[in-house]
């Protein structure tokens, strides 16, 4: 199928209380132009200048994510544009987002990245520090603390990945709870496993190979 029929499909595949962020990563912007013209407004990236690339090549009514792991000496190519950050993933890089954020007068929507997979290589809080994070939100006063994100472990056990998902959607319940988070987001769910996820609550997954094909 082309990039507009995989989009049409998926927007009639999700609930409407599920929204899909289109992972469109190493994705040349004709490819997002396809996407954009099927009626997807919704973008996520992982690589700063190519996210702020993108930026200013497409309209601007498009909601930009920035999903992928964020450098504190890069804040300049994401914070800007950011409709919101869902991979803030220590406490240095949510202080550094704070005081940019405030430094060009914008309050940025984030999400905290908590750490539920087996592997090591997953950036990410622990439970304790997220709900710590939590209780403390009111002390960075430029970002706004909308909920979480979190990636499954990469396996075929569906057992596991619904374990780890039920996991963040009961973090994210209490983040919900200690932050005074109305209408929290839990970012949950990529390509493959994205049926659990919304199975366990997600209020947005993240699909890139199958609206777009696999990286070239």
């Amino acid at each position: 199928m082309s990039i507009a029929e995989n989009i049409r499909h998926y927007k009639s595949e999700l609930p409407s209380n599920v929204k899909l962020v289109a992972v469109s990563k190493f994705k040349p912007v004709e490819d997002l132009t396809q996407a954009y013209n099927a009626g997807q407004r919704v973008f996520g990236e992982n690589r700063p200048q190519e996210f702020a690339a993108k930026v200013q090549a497409l309209p601007k009514d498009i909601e930009w994510h920035f999903i992928g792991h964020l450098q504190t000496n890069k804040l300049k190519f994401v914070v800007p544009y950011a409709s919101l950050i869902q991979s803030i993933d220590s406490e240095h890089l949510l202080s550094a987002v704070d005081r940019y954020a405030g430094s060009i007068g914008r309050r940025v929507p984030i999400l905290l990245e908590i750490h539920i997979a087996q592997e090591e290589a997953k950036q990410g809080f622990n439970d304790e520090e997220v709900l710590d994070i939590a209780g403390r939100i009111s002390e960075f006063k430029n970002v706004e603390l909308r909920g979480i994100m979190a990636m499954a472990s990469f396996t075929d056990n569906q057992a596991q990945i619904r374990s780890e998902f039920e996991h963040a959607a009961a973090i994210a319940s209490r983040v919900a709870q200690i932050a005074s988070i109305d209408n929290p987001e839990l970012s949950i769910g990529m390509t493959g496993d994205y049926k659990i996820a919304i199975e366990c609550g997600a209020t947005m997954v993240r699909i890139g190979t199958a609206i777009f094909g696999a990286r070239s």
